[in-house]
């Protein structure tokens, strides 16, 4: 187990467990327990779990909490199921955003089950303590928010759709960041990602992203790099794509990156030079120069030349000739 995070500041918490390795001494459920206990907190208390559960416990997890929002990502290869009385209030609200196998609420607020299948997100106020059941190599991510702004925008409706969709993307992005970063950030960190998560959260209940608030201007980036990530060489990836399929004006989107440094467009060049570079030193690279340029979406060879030396000082031919091992080498 990697703990981290601080208890002096209460403020903030982290900590990342893996339970799947196969080998002995791997840690458990109750290493688990001490740790969620330890970073994440009382104001997020677990449930009970089943026998099955904790005799079995194959997951992998990295927590973290800012202030009272927390985000949890489970990959799980033996199922997880909750047991036991349920009492008390939660007068929070919760998300589920199911990438892979399927996470059911027991008992929620409209007095059934819910369950949350692969590339779909569930949004809602929890009112009462709820068992939850997954399937065997679930992959999720939990997130615990304040119901004081939400609550009014949800009422007693569930909100769910596609995992892929702008606002859940954007909300992931950041998510992703705080459950990274949590453990590093300084008082005024915790601030802004706290603030960024509720805002993110609240354009998910509505359906409308706030995109004049400069808060969220580094989450847009992030959310816009990390489908750039998915599409590099696809031949439409472009600024104008990526503010289309995260439900902004291209305007936006350039002022977003403009906020972290970077146009969209010279991060989409810069990417696929790199991993253009990466493809002249594998072993098994078989394409050309022209072949490479047409992959990673240039004019040509000589346009990808020209980018390449512009960028790294040496054409692409040079390039992969100095990293070549030589005879002795």
């Amino acid at each position: 187990m990697n703990g981290t995070g601080s208890r002096a500041d209460e403020s903030r918490g982290a900590f990342f467990l893996d339970s799947t390795d196969p080998g002995p001494g791997r840690p458990g459920f109750d290493a688990f327990r001490r740790a969620w206990e330890a970073q994440i907190g009382d104001g997020f208390r677990l449930p009970g779990f089943s026998p099955d559960t904790t005799g079995d416990f194959r997951v992998k997890t990295r927590a973290a909490r800012v202030r009272d929002a927390a985000v949890t990502d489970i990959r799980g290869v033996s199922a997880l199921r909750s047991e036991g009385t349920l009492d008390g209030v939660e007068d929070q609200v919760r998300m589920f955003v199911v990438r892979r196998g399927a996470w059911t609420v027991c008992g929620s607020p409209d007095g059934g089950d819910q369950t949350v299948s692969a590339g779909q997100f569930l949004l809602q106020h929890v009112g009462r303590p709820m068992h939850l059941q997954t399937l065997p190599r679930t992959v999720v991510k939990v997130l615990v928010l304040p119901s004081t702004v939400l609550k009014p925008l949800l009422g007693n409706r569930a909100v769910t759709g596609p995992a892929d969709s702008a606002e859940v993307r954007l909300l992931v992005a950041h998510a992703n960041n705080v459950a990274l970063t949590a453990p590093d950030l300084g008082q005024a960190g915790v601030e802004a990602a706290h603030a960024a998560l509720i805002e993110l959260a609240k354009a998910v209940a509505t359906g409308r992203f706030d995109d004049a608030e400069p808060l969220l201007a580094p989450v847009l980036a992030q959310a816009a790099k990390d489908l750039a990530e998915s599409r590099l060489a696809e031949p439409g990836l472009s600024p104008a794509m990526l503010a289309r399929e995260l439900h902004v004006s291209t305007s936006t989107l350039q002022r977003a990156f403009a906020s972290v440094g970077e146009s969209a467009a010279a991060y989409i060049r810069r990417r696929r030079l790199e991993e253009a570079r990466l493809a002249l030193t594998a072993p098994s690279n078989r394409l050309s120069i022209t072949e490479l340029a047409a992959y990673w979406q240039f004019t040509d060879g000589s346009h990808f030349t020209r980018a390449f030396k512009k960028h790294y000082g040496q054409t692409p031919t040079e390039y992969a000739r100095s990293t070549r091992p030589g005879p002795g080498r």
